[in-house]
């Protein structure tokens, strides 16, 4: 039976934070812009000192600011969100000497094997047994499908291949996705995919280049724009598999993000990338586990908006757990080196990876 962590909220009775002065404010001069020495965020628990009580700022991200609002609240904001007179928090020091406490050990006390000064295979890589990391993510997907929100970071790679296609389209069906953060070429060619066959051209299953296969994918595009809507081409064109039907039909939320080397791009995709931005943190505000396959940049910026932990409506604390599969070390290790507690990373090929997840919760 899985279990999460329990969060371990650091003893405030201690004489060094009784004794901490409470946090400074003061108000940015103009929009876009904060004061000298503000206070930029991590993705750990994060408490300020207000009136003589630590309050943790319960939605947080990386490299923000934290505002006093009104009302007394605190709020985590990007840069480019900060209006003229945001109470803005003041302070470079973070064990409380500014009134402000960061707190990374929440879900890991310390143990003796940290102290080891030298052990091998700290990083993950291609020569990584990887069982005991499926086993964990059978059981956490199968509570988080109860208890939690599942968001998965998806590049095309997984719309290539007819076995992943199917695979996911399950994982919607069964209630373990509750969100899909994407670009404009997964959902093209998983829609391709369904429409076509092919993905790029090439046979969906047997990977061969189709005569004028290049042709397909954006006269995919062109078709879904003529109906107006990803849900409207479905509809007209009775398209019945893939990812985005299945998310469609099930009525599971996605976000696709274009880029500059984008055709088309289909209807549903943001061609502002803050607009595209504020769409995926609404996205992540609610995950409790994310999953990011196989897209550097994506999987990039959604670590970047994804704290390490979650404020739930009954005002506990619980880890957010956090995973990036790539084929490519180096994609990986890049996103473990954001420093989550519970980023875990899988070197695979994430078409495989999907089947074995569904196959391993028995769908």
């Amino acid at each position: 039976m899985f279990e999460l962590r329990k969060y371990n909220a650091p003893d405030f009775t201690a004489e060094e934070f009784v004794n901490a002065p409470d946090a400074v404010f003061a108000a940015s001069e103009a929009d876009f812009t904060v004061p000298e020495g503000y206070h930029a965020t991590t993705i750990f628990p994060e408490y300020f000192k207000i009136n003589g009580e630590w309050v943790l700022a319960k939605e947080s991200r990386m490299d923000c600011v934290v505002v006093k609002e009104k009302d007394g609240s605190l709020s985590v904001k990007e840069f480019r969100n900060i209006k003229k007179g945001d109470e803005v928090c003041i302070g470079r020091t973070e064990n409380g000497e500014d009134g402000i406490f960061v707190w990374p050990y929440g879900f890991m006390p310390k143990s003796s094997s940290e102290n080891e000064l030298f052990s091998f295979r700290q990083r993950r890589s291609r020569e990584t047994a990887f069982s005991r990391d499926y086993d964990e993510l059978y059981e956490l997907l199968k509570h988080e499908k109860e208890h939690g929100n599942i968001l998965w970071v998806m590049g095309p790679a997984c719309a290539f291949d007819h076995d992943s296609r199917d695979a996911f389209g399950k994982l919607v069906k069964n209630g373990y996705v509750h969100g899909l953060l994407a670009g404009n070429a997964l959902a093209t060619h998983d829609l391709e995919g369904a429409y076509k066959r092919t993905a790029l051209g090439q046979d969906i299953y047997t990977q061969r280049s189709q005569f004028h296969g290049h042709y397909n994918h954006i006269d995919t595009i062109n078709k879904v724009r003529s109906y107006g809507s990803i849900p409207a081409f479905i509809d007209g064109e009775g398209i019945d598999n893939g990812i985005i039907y299945n998310c469609v039909k099930c009525s599971v939320p996605f976000v696709l993000v274009g880029s500059i080397r984008d055709d088309g791009p289909l209807p549903e995709v943001y061609g502002d990338v803050y607009a595209g931005q504020n769409a995926m943190r609404d996205c992540i505000r609610k995950a409790t586990t994310v999953i990011c396959m196989a897209t550097t940049l994506h999987s990039i910026a959604t670590g970047n908006m994804t704290p390490a932990f979650r404020v739930m409506p009954d005002g506990t604390v619980r880890e957010t757990y956090f995973y990036t599969v790539d084929i490519s070390e180096f994609s990986v290790n890049k996103l473990s080196d954001r420093g989550s507690l519970s980023s875990r990373s899988i070197v695979t090929n994430v078409q495989d990876f999907v089947v074995n997840i569904s196959k391993g919760l028995g769908l």
